[in-house]
């Protein structure tokens, strides 16, 4: 049996890691990977970028598309509404793509997309996304997206949940500090990080009704997204008995698929 590892790590500006060989994992629960996630899961499309101009080269390409986003905790000029599932969930145009900017976790999925395999997660599908990363890959990066240098406590938590799960499931913690923090948010409560800066963010600028759909919405959506062409998309599902070595191999080497198997990454 291969030997399979899971890490969890904290994207900052100051982070080196290499993620060559990993399968990443993006989680930036308030709220990049929540919106990215909720807008897919709605019907539509989403297309993380990482700078103001992207998003409107992307946005013109696309047409129809909305504008979300943040930078610093501001909103764009033109952008047609901020960084908020909440407001993705409300949208009465649920088919218009959106083209997603943010602080950190958009660059984040950037990041991981450029290395190999990689996922989006929040709290809504964590536990569909450890079922997919266990049929699919050895050495697992989940990393948290860095707000202001601190990994933040919504993103450990998440984070941790999904390494949880990966070792359960037969994976080995990487380092001391993934197991750490996996000990440290085992069995917590959903409300378990409402201590966090991000919470009191939400809560000082009046956004608080970010917080009310993170925390109602926990393992609701049965799917796993990842990044295709600069695209996030829902992952085929495929059973462990037809997942072989051989498609595995040609995913990660980005060869073209076999007829039974889709191409995804």
């Amino acid at each position: 049996m291969a030997y399979k590892t899971v890490v969890i790590d904290c994207f900052t500006d100051d982070c080196h890691r290499s993620l060559e060989g990993y399968a990443g994992v993006a989680v930036d629960v308030i709220r990049a990977s929540t919106s990215a996630i909720t807008a897919v899961a709605n019907g539509g499309r989403c297309f993380p970028v990482t700078t103001v101009e992207e998003a409107f080269r992307r946005a013109a390409q696309l047409r129809t598309a909305w504008l979300v986003g943040e930078i610093g905790g501001n909103m764009p000029y033109g952008f047609d509404l901020t960084n908020s599932p909440a407001e993705i969930e409300a949208l009465a145009e649920k088919s218009r793509p959106v083209v997603l900017l943010s602080s950190s976790g958009t660059r984040l999925m950037s990041r991981l997309s450029r290395n190999g395999p990689a996922y989006i997660a929040c709290f809504r599908n964590f536990a569909s996304t450890i079922k997919c990363l266990s049929l699919r890959h050895d050495n697992v990066a989940v990393v948290g997206a860095g707000t202001r240098g601190e990994f933040r406590e919504e993103d450990q938590m998440c984070c941790a949940w999904i390494a949880e799960g990966l070792m359960a499931a037969g994976y080995e913690p990487e380092d001391d500090q993934t197991a750490k923090l996996v000990a440290a948010w085992s069995g917590a409560p959903h409300a378990a990080f409402l201590g966090s800066n991000s919470v009191k963010y939400l809560r000082n600028t009046a956004q608080e009704h970010d917080l009310d759909f993170i925390l109602s919405h926990f393992e609701d959506l049965d799917a796993a997204f990842t990044i295709m062409r600069g695209e996030v998309v829902k992952v085929p599902e495929i059973s462990a008995a037809t997942d072989s070595a051989e498609n595995r191999l040609r995913r990660w080497n980005g060869f073209a698929p076999t007829k039974a198997q889709p191409e995804w990454i």
